[in-house]
């Protein structure tokens, strides 16, 4: 078969459309013979008649009918294209929507949205804290972080690190109940607890679901932010993600193992992904969470103690055009 003429498809759908050679040549700005012409030749291309001619107009063959799906498919996708690049030559704008817990929303990911925004200033990025998976598929967001890899096909999911969970207290708390020399001593103390954890208990260390239901809650809460301050003042021992060590000087790791390794994922739909505010902000999430940079979020745990200090300070921010020569996605 000869290579199709897309322009030949293109009067062939507006012929259709309007079921007249003549009306399809006014509106198209050519003579009904030409029309006729182009129409004859490609079905002549495709070796068979598309359209059946009489003085009232023209009908749709079952070949005909076939070949205008195709070709309003590709007319859609022609569509596409123009809507899909059409800032790249300009700074990317639009509303992207990224949802995620608010221990990482609220502690890594909101302090480096300044640099963000002053980098992208058309780019209107909205931060949801949720407590659940969002539905992306459904439209409640268009990028997650979240803590399950998700099974729906249409949508695309990296393991982004993972956050290795461990024991924190305030100095005022250790003054006044000593620290736990190891995690059996910790039913003497008073815990801080999210409810989240206790739905994850089974990807506890082993020992850990041993001694939990002995364990002296003095707070359980979904709110990591409520964690944090109520630790950082002297409330009890919290478990806490690795990274906030470099958050709250007052947070003091404890000398004890790791609670759980809880792996997390960015989630993102491929509408989004192929905009170019969703590449931009697809690729700062994942410079955000580089490994290399921040060793908090490995797959191996290392103990904040062992960290060089000044080494995990918040990342410089690339500019749109920087990031879309990066990315990898």
């Amino acid at each position: 078969m000869k290579r199709l003429d897309w322009d030949k498809l293109k009067i062939f759908r507006t012929v259709a459309e309007l079921g007249s050679m003549n009306a399809a040549a006014a509106c198209l700005g050519e003579s009904p013979p030409t029309i006729s012409r182009k129409i004859d030749e490609l079905e002549r291309s495709l070796n068979v008649l598309l359209l059946e001619r009489s003085p009232r107009g023209v009908r749709l063959t079952d070949a005909g009918v076939k070949v205008i799906r195709y070709a309003d498919a590709m007319a859609d996708a022609a569509d596409g294209i123009k809507a899909d690049v059409a800032d790249f030559g300009e700074l990317a704008g639009g509303v992207v929507t990224l949802a995620t817990g608010d221990g990482l929303g609220a502690h890594w990911i909101a302090p480096r949205l300044p640099k963000f925004h002053l980098n992208n200033p058309k780019i209107e990025l909205r931060l949801r804290v949720v407590d659940d998976t969002p539905d992306l598929a459904g439209g409640e967001a268009d990028i997650a972080i979240q803590f399950s890899e998700p099974a729906k096909q249409e949508l695309i999911a990296r393991q982004l690190g993972v956050l290795h969970y461990m024991f924190f207290a305030a100095p005022e708390y250790l003054d006044t109940y000593g620290q736990p020399s190891s995690m059996f001593e910790l039913h003497k103390h008073r815990l801080i607890f999210h409810e989240g954890y206790i739905q994850q208990v089974d990807r506890w260390a082993p020992k850990s679901r041993e001694f939990r239901d002995i364990l002296d809650m003095a707070l359980v809460t979904n709110s990591g932010a409520v964690m944090m301050a109520v630790c950082s003042n002297g409330g009890g021992i919290a478990v806490l993600p690795s990274y906030v060590a470099q958050l709250d000087e007052n947070l003091v790791p404890l000398d004890l193992p790791e609670v759980a390794p809880i792996r997390f994922w960015l989630t993102y739909t491929e509408q989004i992904r192929r905009l170019p505010r969703g590449q931009i902000a697809i690729a700062w999430l994942k410079q955000a969470f580089d490994k290399k940079v921040h060793r908090w979020f490995r797959e191996t745990f290392i103990h904040p103690s062992e960290m060089k200090a000044g080494q995990h300070t918040a990342d410089g921010i690339d500019t749109s055009e920087e990031i879309l020569m990066k990315i990898e996605l």
